[in-house]
């Protein structure tokens, strides 16, 4: 199903399980393959879903400096590559109520030509960035468990994704 606010339509989609941290990461280093500058990703899920721990393997993937951490509360943190390719920019949106409007304070557009952008709760938020996006929805078992079973599911917006295998990454 397509984000809202976007006028982009869904070309390809992907979906997979995943059973636990290390699996989450491996999805992440088998994804920064597919990406490139310029690509836009948004991560959805509860809290503890391992929209982090995704993007801590899209930055190992990807060669980037620095460990990746949750951005919470600096809201972006930009990791340059270490080797020539783009620097991951990992955006949290969570505490931002605002759209759009309240994003370009971050300057997210003019770092997204260059760079591969991450953004964990951008639903409503970026989708005007750009006009394809990946999406990534992680669900996972709620309630009091320590079930580190997931369902992921990818979905390419727009026309950049329209020729990217997404099972290649699962």
């Amino acid at each position: 199903m397509e984000a809202p606010h976007s006028p982009a339509a869904e070309t390809s989609a992907a979906q997979l399980a995943v059973d636990s941290a290390e699996e989450m990461r491996d999805l992440g280093r088998r994804l920064a393959k597919l990406l490139r500058p310029g690509d836009l990703v948004m991560l959805a899920g509860e809290l503890g879903a391992g929209k982090t721990t995704l993007t801590r393997g899209l930055g190992e993937g990807l060669g980037v400096r620095g460990a990746v951490t949750s951005p919470t509360f600096v809201i972006a943190r930009v990791h340059p590559s270490l080797t020539g390719g783009p620097a991951l920019v990992h955006v949290d949106a969570y505490r931002l109520g605002g759209g759009l409007d309240e994003m370009e304070d971050l300057d997210l557009d003019v770092s997204l030509p260059d760079s591969v952008v991450v953004v964990e709760w951008g639903d409503g938020k970026v989708e005007d960035l750009s006009d394809g996006r990946l999406h990534v929805v992680i669900h996972r078992v709620v309630g009091d468990t320590d079930d580190d079973r997931r369902t992921v599911t990818l979905t390419g917006f727009g026309a950049r994704w329209a020729d990217v295998d997404l099972t290649a990454a699962v």
